[in-house]
């Protein structure tokens, strides 16, 4: 997965001095959010049998939601197949769980997962649509048709589909002495060296959410500093 999410960066900053809202060999430098939700209108009534999204970052925006529903609700009357990859801390957001569950209602498919790729939507495994830098939103998007993009994207959306957990799943802790997945994420991200803020924009949570969870973790592991922390959740295998 991590070849996977390397390769995508790289595939889109190659892309990245492409003119905007040109196409050259299959792919398109979409710039304007204008540019990027009339290709996404065009793509999405023209679906015809599946659609996969990745969509990480916690809580989606209210515009989101707005922009999305119409064309989901259609997609999936249509019959298309529809599945989508949340991060594991949209199950805290009520907006956006509403969504997701209105998803699965009308048929769609919704898993979520701790760590996630950059946002990715794939239509009919014929077209993607990624964003060139993740972090500077203004470069735009890239969409492309170039199969020999296309289908490592689909590689890796399937592999993160395996290691995600369906909507209605429970994430909590089977007992004291195991971990969620996004406390085993947080523990793997700070121990590399990440700062509290860092590992929050990468799991989709708040600072203030971070550091509540290192707390607990460090109460349950009995740690007076993170650095002990760090050693007994070595030894007990958690990293």
């Amino acid at each position: 997965m991590a070849r996977g999410k390397a390769a995508a960066a790289r595939l889109a900053s190659d892309f990245a001095e492409l003119l905007p809202n040109t196409e050259i060999d299959g792919a398109e430098r979409l710039v304007g959010l204008d540019a990027i939700q009339s290709r996404l209108e065009a793509l999405a009534n023209g679906l015809a049998r599946e659609c996969l999204a990745i969509l990480p970052g916690g809580a989606q925006s209210v515009g989101s939601r707005e922009a999305s529903r119409p064309l989901d609700e259609r997609a999936l009357r249509r019959g298309v197949e529809m599945r989508t990859i949340y991060q594991d801390s949209v199950r805290n957001d009520p907006a956006t769980l509403t969504y997701a569950r209105w998803l699965t209602e009308l048929g769609g498919q919704v898993r979520t997962g701790p760590l996630l790729p950059q946002r990715l939507l794939i239509f009919d495994r014929t077209t993607a649509l990624i964003p060139i830098d993740p972090h500077n939103t203004r470069l735009g998007a890239l969409c492309t048709r170039s199969p020999g993009i296309v289908a490592p994207l689909v590689t890796l959306f399937e592999q993160t589909w395996e290691t995600a957990v369906p909507l209605g799943a429970d994430r909590t802790r089977a007992d004291g002495e195991s971990l969620t997945p996004g406390e085993r994420e947080l523990l793997k991200l700070l121990a590399s060296g990440m700062t509290d803020e860092t590992a929050g924009r990468q799991l989709g949570v708040s600072l203030r959410t971070v550091r509540r969870q290192m707390s607990g973790l460090m109460e349950r592991l009995h740690a007076s500093s993170r650095f002990e922390a760090g050693l007994r959740a070595a030894q007990r295998g958690w990293l």
